[in-house]
């Protein structure tokens, strides 16, 4: 029997080989692994979906010719956890969902076949005749998709949020902020020169970062002026910087430009995106849209640009928010300005005050109830 001569021993950190090249080969082998489990992760997902695409097919399909009443899905959830008790995903709800989610993309399957040419992704998957699921579906996890089919009205709209989940990677809970915060609607509807002002496919891609209305109905203070509404903002800006979405960070309100002439301008807010590399100058009115407005911006765009802007970053860009706004008046005020500019509108919810009942109708509600009580 071979004898080992090694004692026992605790292997001591500074014993270890250190150094440049093994902190290289370390942290490539620490990415190496985390893009593995990642793609193993994708695999599997794809997988799982491909097979409740097609059970979701087959149950449509039988269904479809078949008389089953409600008890088909019960049953053949009971004869497949029968055959896998170990497995999730056999429930005669999760059974229900496979079918509506194959039934919901294939209602508009012309519209299904364009994701390559809308959404930049790669073909589908073909099952002989049959239509099969798109490929990058796997990129996104199944109770993502359950929420997506059962909140959005149309095959485009739920492409629209698949889209950016992959793009953003939302956990679930900020995909359903985003579904309930209507983006599909809000996304890029801001007035802009930026198709003018900004080269392709810069100019796409600022649009993007754009929506309106804002919601603002977060703002529990009562908005009277600009100042008001700048103030409550910058008070809340977390919330804020959820509202404008993905990839916006605060830099600074009011911040002092002075001129060579001694004349002094404070910008209400700047933000800079990290999505597009740049600045984006806000400005925020109370009052509907006004043509004389859009000057004092694009003077404030140029100076961000001079000041701001560093080599690796895009051009600057402008951001109204108001009240209300008129869109042919915006795309006229926007001829003859130099800069890239956007007009949004926003909307305030009611203020807790203004729901609730005051003391004195509370006072009218409870000698109401006594009075009934005692009749």
């Amino acid at each position: 029997m071979e004898k080992n001569d090694k004692k026992p021993a605790f292997v001591k950190r500074d014993a270890i080989v250190s150094g440049k090249e093994y902190a290289n080969l370390l942290k490539d082998l620490k990415e190496r692994f985390r893009r593995s489990q990642i793609k193993a992760a994708v695999k599997v997902n794809t997988e799982m979906l491909e097979f409740y695409w097609t059970m979701g097919r087959d149950v449509s399909e039988l269904y479809k010719h078949a008389k089953y009443g409600s008890a088909f899905f019960d049953c053949l959830s009971l004869d497949l956890k029968a055959e896998f008790p170990e497995q999730t995903g056999f429930s005669a709800a999760n059974i229900r969902y496979t079918k509506r989610w194959y039934e919901f993309y294939n209602q508009d399957v012309e519209n299904l076949h364009q994701v390559g040419e809308d959404f930049k992704w790669q073909h589908c998957y073909q099952v002989g005749d049959d239509f099969g699921m798109p490929m990058d579906f796997g990129q996104v996890p199944w109770k993502h998709h359950v929420y997506i089919f059962t909140h959005c009205k149309s095959v485009k709209e739920a492409l629209f949020y698949i889209d950016k989940t992959i793009e953003n990677g939302w956990s679930r809970l900020e995909l359903e902020a985003e579904i309930d915060d209507d983006l599909y609607k809000k996304q890029g509807k801001a007035v802009t020169n930026f198709d003018e002002k900004l080269p392709a496919p810069y100019s796409g891609l600022a649009k993007d970062i754009l929506k309106s209305p804002y919601d603002l109905s977060f703002l529990d203070s009562k908005i009277t002026s600009e100042r008001d509404l700048e103030d409550a903002l910058a008070k809340d800006i977390t919330r804020f910087l959820l509202e404008l979405g993905q990839g916006f960070a605060y830099v600074g309100r009011q911040m002092e430009l002075k001129m060579p002439s001694g004349q002094v301008f404070m910008p209400d807010m700047i933000f800079y995106n990290y999505k597009i590399k740049a600045f984006i100058v806000c400005e925020l009115k109370v009052v509907p849209f006004m043509p004389e407005f859009v000057g004092k911006l694009n003077f404030y765009v140029s100076a961000a640009d001079e000041l701001l802007r560093q080599e690796d970053d895009n051009p600057s860009i402008g951001l109204l928010i108001c009240k209300s706004k008129d869109n042919t008046m915006v795309e006229w005020s926007f001829r003859g300005m130099t800069q890239p500019l956007g007009v949004a509108e926003y909307k305030l919810g009611k203020r807790l005050n203004d729901i609730l009942p005051s003391e004195k109708d509370l006072q009218r509600i409870i000698d109401t109830y006594y009075s009934d009580e005692k009749e």
